[in-house]
């Protein structure tokens, strides 16, 4: 089975932040797939279905962002599954904005829900498709109001354009393209 873990907080409130561009992307793949949500006994939120033969299970995780790892962990080991199987979906302000890049290892780099995944697997060889958000033009005191602000109209096409390409390079995950590949092809 192929786990595609997508960060980000719950709540009305931070529907539409940066910070949730992991939900975004997930809930983009599970409309462009007609799958839903429904809640699950593992802190989280998930939609399972079939694609190309492949058990795949969308999850959206219900602990905050902060403590992401403890829903990777609890599906993980209900549904025995492999960290290598994993493709997190995360927000990356070093990343330009409107930018895709998938990485196969790595530090958190300072990302809270990362940190909080490779603390709970043991492990930092997991998957990561990164979606830029660049840095705020202000001081460095902004950063949480930034990640937790909505995009702005002017940024939504951007946006739309992101979530396109993430669903198909998610397919193209799902279907055995590997990192390096994956790399090559949406790296931008």
């Amino acid at each position: 089975m192929k786990f595609i873990f997508g960060l980000g907080n719950i709540g009305a409130e931070y529907d539409q932040t940066r910070h949730n561009i992991g939900f975004m992307a997930v809930d983009a793949f599970a409309t462009a797939n007609h799958m839903s949500f429904s809640p699950s006994k593992q802190f989280a939120l998930v939609a399972k279905t079939i694609i190309g033969g492949e058990s795949v299970m969308l999850v959206k995780p219900t602990t905050y962002m902060n403590d992401s790892g403890k829903a990777v962990r609890a599906i993980l080991d209900y549904y025995d599954g492999d960290v290598d199987d994993v493709l997190v979906l995360v927000d990356d302000m070093d990343l330009p904005f409107g930018k895709i890049r998938f990485r196969a290892k790595g530090s958190a780099g300072g990302h809270n829900g990362l940190k909080s995944i490779m603390t709970h697997t043991g492990s930092q060889t997991f998957l990561r498709l990164k979606f830029g958000l660049g840095h705020p033009v202000h001081e460095q005191n902004v950063v949480v109001n930034y990640v937790l602000g909505e995009f702005t109209a002017a940024e939504k096409p951007d946006i739309d354009a992101m979530l396109d390409r993430s669903t198909q390079a998610i397919a193209d995950w799902i279907q055995g393209a590997t990192a390096p590949e994956l790399s090559n092809r949406y790296n931008g």
